[in-house]
């Protein structure tokens, strides 16, 4: 009895330790945390983590959360804007929920169709007509945080605003959901559909009185499949082995099941999907049904889209017991446009479901700032989940290619700053991916050795629609001229390394010509003409050995064209200097002067400063001794005939005195004056 308590005490200790796991929910548009009924549930406020503009929201369905605001991202802010949410702790899966908001405006367009991408990959695409489905006013995706930031990007396609309500960032076990698939890093579950069979009313997990650790999934209620097809039925019995690790699904969720009929043995259900895709089915069976006491007595095959995919399934058997949960899952490619269950019975009359979840596999894309674990997916994961860490040798590469590509998105950065690109330029999210959705006026190739994107080119084709194949590498093309930019080009720009072609032509772009850009040496063109780029043209631009086109026409550049890229000319390269009234040295341009270094022009401008100071401060100290003469000679005039009155007052004294000493000296001489 005492080793029993002990145990029970031991359990207690374990289970309330458990932490709770991380939980992130973001109410749009909101200035103040908002808790919402009945579970006074906690969203937080919307600050500092994307632009657009907040506005009042009207909900879409009783489904989505009650809150009042919403964000919205009009064209005029760019094609892409991201919502990008830090602090979250890395190395872990999470279900990520975005729901989708009305504008309550008259004057705007109340169901805007858009795209929604998560880390850098398309997840989803809006339909018509989804304010009117529950369960498509939201996506979902299931995802690993490998750098402790989540991105989700909207991505306008031209009808109307994306509008969005609320994320929600749910941490759930590592092991979730896990199939036998490359499951991890390099992969996104996207919620197709998630049923409770033969319930009435759908609900969270929250409703269902769930684990946390669930991620609060939304269970749409499906009383049946089909008129007259099967019947619904219910238990208030508690159901063993339903939330256990790594899924913990509600038990609530086993207490209800679809179960065929006489009439139609076969229990069916159908999904419309996309073609040419992988889904991941989960399938949920717990034996409620009073007639069936035993093991033998109800046994079924799943079919999935025809084939057999579970043969003989016996829920009692399996299981264990009555009121037990039972989980069945498999990955299965789709061709078509629908996806298909179907329960055959083999032994028995009748089959039984009590769930359903479907979702799409989608492979992540390898994003520009290398935020995937490349060496995950080429080696898969081991079962159970227990090889999602990499071998050491391909995670420092991957380490490496994540530092250099993250220096290239913080050199386009400074790029985008630098030159005031417009908001409509979308310079939002990842550059290169997802695909459908690139930076305008960035130029991506997929490095297959690297297995990452690199930036190419930032270049003319201002078309978001062409592309071109080089081999195996996929480039998406756009470009920056006659975009009406201006500021002035970095040094920074010399860290995309893989720029093939640059084209900033017909802007305000002002400053000098970075040297830095002769470190580019894979660079083949360079147009920077009809802008008001002064100063010389760099040395360094001579060392590009691949530059076969060279604008700098119509700027206000002037001094001596490097010598060597004069030379370039005799190899068919070509070259355009004109319109620039102080370039010279090479022919079509004027004749250059005694020709100075850089160095020595540096020295004679500082010589003539301090000539020029020196001469300065001789000129002021002459001044000012020439006005100090000056007053000295007005104050000696002013005081001249003070001075001359004095003087003559001290000699007609000095006389008075000698006159005085030379009558007593005669009266002495004389002796006393006799009186007669």
């Amino acid at each position: 009895m005492l080793l029993q308590l002990l145990i029970l005490l031991t359990t207690l200790s374990t289970s309330s330790s458990k932490p709770e796991p991380f939980a992130l929910r973001i109410s749009c548009g909101a200035r103040t945390n908002v808790q919402t009924p009945p579970t006074n549930t906690l969203w937080f406020k919307d600050f500092a983590y994307t632009g657009g503009i907040p506005a009042n929201a009207s909900r879409s369905s009783y489904i989505t959360p009650p809150l009042n605001t919403l964000r919205y991202f009009p064209l005029s802010d760019g094609p892409t804007n991201c919502y990008n949410i830090g602090r979250v702790p890395q190395g872990h899966m999470y279900s990520v929920r975005i729901f989708f908001g009305l504008i309550k405006l008259p004057d705007f367009d109340n169901e805007p169709l858009f795209d929604i991408s998560l880390q850098g990959t398309q997840i989803y695409s809006l339909n018509s007509g989804w304010s009117q489905v529950d369960d498509q006013s939201f996506t979902e995706g299931i995802v690993f945080v490998s750098d402790g930031t989540v991105s989700a990007c909207f991505h306008s396609t031209g009808h109307g605003d994306p509008s969005i309500l609320s994320i929600e960032i749910l941490q759930i076990d590592d092991k979730g959901y896990y199939f036998e698939g490359n499951w991890g890093e390099g992969v996104i579950l996207r919620t197709a559909k998630r049923l409770s069979c033969g319930n009435g009313k759908p609900g969270f997990d929250e409703d269902y009185s769930g684990d946390h650790w669930g991620g609060d999934r939304f269970w749409s209620a499906i009383k049946t499949f089909g008129q007259s097809s099967d019947s619904a039925i219910s238990t208030e019995n508690n159901i063993t082995k339903a939330s256990v690790s790594p899924n913990f699904y509600p038990e609530k969720l086993y207490r209800t099941a679809l179960v065929s009929t006489d009439s139609e043995p076969d229990l069916s259900y159908t999904i419309e999907v996309d073609p040419n895709r992988n889904y991941s089915v989960w399938l949920h069976f717990a034996e409620i049904d009073s007639r069936v006491t035993g093991s033998g007595q109800r046994v079924f095959d799943v079919l999935i889209n025809g084939d057999i995919t579970f043969k003989d399934v016996d829920v009692i058997e399996m299981s264990g017991d009555r009121y037990a949960a039972l989980v069945l899952n498999k990955t299965v490619p789709v061709n078509g446009r629908s996806l298909t269950i179907t329960l055959h019975p083999t032994i028995g009359d009748h089959a039984i479901i009590n769930g359903i979840e479907i979702f799409e596999v989608i492979l992540a894309e390898s994003r520009t700032a290398a935020q995937e674990d490349q060496a995950f997916k080429e080696n898969g994961a081991a079962k159970g989940g227990k090889n999602r860490v990499p071998n050491v040798e391909l995670k420092e590469q991957d380490d490496a290619y994540a530092r250099k590509n993250s220096m290239v998105v913080r050199a386009l950065e400074s790029v985008k700053n630098s030159l005031g690109l417009p908001l409509r330029f979308g310079w939002n999210g990842d550059p290169c991916v997802p695909q459908q959705h690139p930076w305008s006026g960035v130029d991506c190739l997929f490095d297959s050795k690297g297995r990452s994107w690199v930036i190419d080119g930032l270049i003319y084709l201002f078309s978001s629609g062409i592309s071109r194949i080089f081999s195996d590498d996929l480039v998406f093309s756009s470009g920056l001229d006659n975009q009406g930019l201006g500021g002035f080009l970095p040094n920074d720009i010399s860290k995309l390394q893989h720029l093939q072609s640059i084209n900033l032509s017909g802007n305000s772009i002002r400053g000098a010509i970075p040297s830095s850009l002769g470190s580019i040496t894979l660079l083949e063109t360079l147009d920077l003409s009809f802008n008001f780029f002064n100063g010389s043209i760099p040395e360094s631009l001579g060392q590009l050995a691949s530059l076969g086109r060279l604008n700098l026409n119509s700027n206000l550049l002037s001094g001596r064209v490097p010598a060597a890229l004069g030379g370039r000319l005799l190899h068919r390269a070509s070259f355009n200097f004109t319109t620039n009234a102080g370039l010279c040295g090479i022919p079509g341009l004027p004749t250059c002067g005694p020709h100075l270094s850089t160095g020595a022009k540096i020295g004679i401008a500082f010589g003539v400063f301090f000539a020029l100071l020196l001469i300065g401060i001789g000129s002021v100290c002459w001044w000012k001794r020439r006005q100090n003469i000056l007053r000295s000679q007005r104050i000696a005039a002013r005081d001249a005939p003070y001075a001359k009155a004095r003087t003559h007052f001290v000699r007609d004294v000095q006389m008075a005195r000698h006159h005085g000493q030379e009558h007593t000296r005669t009266a002495t001489e004389n002796g006393p004056t006799l009186l007669s």
